[in-house]
């Protein structure tokens, strides 16, 4: 199919110019002249089924649609729209100012490729939470937007993850393609070899090359402003054997955010790395506080916000899992309708006394009891019924032996037993020891 010319009309978009194509698609800068904004139009180059176009471009296009529509991330290229114009399927982006790869055509600080380099580690991470292999991470697909917001879009040969993942013959960029996705097995750490090759060139100027012997070319300039923390990670990245590589983007972000505060040389962190991780420890806590409520939000009940980080929280917690604040009175939105008046959590119509503070009784003993898949255990003392993260029986005010476990599972708190995420707090929520991520 011949390019759209500018000046044309697409539906309510006035073309202004092309801006990139591949095999697959065209991307062009055009007006929205009913919003009046400028937006990348993604069309693809031959028309649609029934307009002499290929068998399987409106598979392929519905399926990059689809993948994209129920991702929502601060580092995930958003979709506007997508639809049928004039025999063309058009999906309409948001303008970004360049590509990744446009910017490394100049010369990019240490403290800035850092920051990149850790928002494109927030990006596959997500997408791995999603189950979805992008298949394809290399500069060209990271836009960058203002305030050097760095998002990952084109997720057109994108695979979700299935327990028997195969495609015929690799596909992706060359030179960004790990050998196993090369040869047809595609998966999470096909992503985090991909994604390591492009850190590596933003540090040293070189992209490695087959047969990415350790150390590639450019480890030295890489290694003077990288910590040896660092390049040991990258290292790991761009194994070829991928079983001895990160299974996926988000053990990556965990090994990486363990030692973001060392990730650069001394001189590097004098100037001006400290305000740099101020900044970034805050968007990425904002961002690690949005995940966790889409994870357990839900099964925790996360209802209120803390009084002084406004991060989110449930009436069981003692302590804010982001700030560490003690929660003696809990004065957020409630599960039942009475508050307990020492604690102030909601009492349930069946509970004599506070499954959350050891309070005097707070009403009369009923004989009508309550079922509610809630309750997930037994008071080992009077077999009453007991909610995940109680810390008392509701009817005979033992204190519960139980060590609750998340929903999604967790790692124990080696001072109360109770299970935590480490990749989400940084405070355990029910004894308020600190944890290490």
């Amino acid at each position: 199919m011949a390019a759209i010319k500018a000046n044309s009309r697409l539906g309510k978009y006035r073309i202004l110019r092309r801006v990139g194509q591949g095999g697959f698609a065209t991307v062009y800068r055009a007006r929205d002249t009913i919003e009046g904004i400028d937006v990348a139009l993604k069309v693809p180059n031959t028309m649609l089924e029934g307009d002499g176009g290929a068998p399987g471009v409106l598979d392929e296009l519905r399926r990059e649609v689809r993948i994209t529509a129920k991702m929502d991330h601060p580092n995930v290229l958003p979709m506007k729209n997508a639809e049928v114009i004039d025999g063309h399927f058009v999906i309409t982006y948001p303008l970004g100012v360049e590509t990744l790869a446009d910017r490394l055509q100049r010369r990019v600080s240490a403290v800035t490729a850092l920051r990149f380099a850790e928002q494109a580690m927030e990006a596959v991470a997500y997408a791995h939470g999603q189950r979805i292999i992008h298949c394809d991470i290399k500069p060209d697909n990271f836009i960058l937007f203002p305030g050097e917001r760095l998002r990952l879009g084109d997720f057109g040969i994108a695979r979700v993850a299935m327990k028997r993942l195969t495609l015929a013959s690799g596909q992706g960029t060359v030179g960004y393609l790990a050998p196993d996705q090369a040869l047809g097995r595609p998966s999470f750490r096909s992503d985090v070899f991909s994604l390591g090759l492009v850190i590596y060139r933003m540090f040293s100027g070189v992209l490695p090359m087959w047969p990415y012997d350790w150390p590639p070319a450019g480890i030295g300039r890489a290694r003077s402003k990288l910590s040896p923390q660092m390049i040991a990670i990258l290292e790991r990245c761009l194994r070829i054997d991928d079983r001895r590589r990160f299974a996926d983007g988000g053990a990556l972000l965990v090994a990486y955010r363990r030692i973001c505060a060392e990730a650069l040389k001394p001189a590097y962190r004098r100037q001006g790395i400290q305000r740099v991780r101020t900044r970034g420890d805050k968007d990425s806590r904002s961002q690690r506080q949005r995940e966790f409520v889409r994870r357990y939000g839900r099964a925790l009940e996360t209802r209120g916000r803390c009084s002084g980080c406004k991060g989110p929280i449930s009436e069981s917690m003692c302590h804010c899992p982001w700030c560490r604040r003690p929660i003696s009175v809990y004065r957020g939105p409630h599960r039942f309708g009475r508050p307990c008046p020492r604690c102030g959590r909601s009492l349930k119509g069946d509970w004599t006394y506070c499954g959350y503070c050891y309070g005097a009784g707070v009403q009369t003993p009923g004989t009508r009891r309550y079922s509610d898949r809630r309750y997930k255990s037994r008071c080992k003392h009077c077999a009453g019924p007991l909610m995940a993260h109680m810390r008392y029986c509701s009817r005979c005010r033992r204190r519960t032996s139980d060590r609750w476990k998340l929903p999604e599972g967790g790692s124990p708190c080696a001072r109360c037993g109770w299970e935590v995420t480490r990749e989400y707090w940084d405070t355990c929520p029910w004894c308020g020891k600190g944890l290490a991520r």
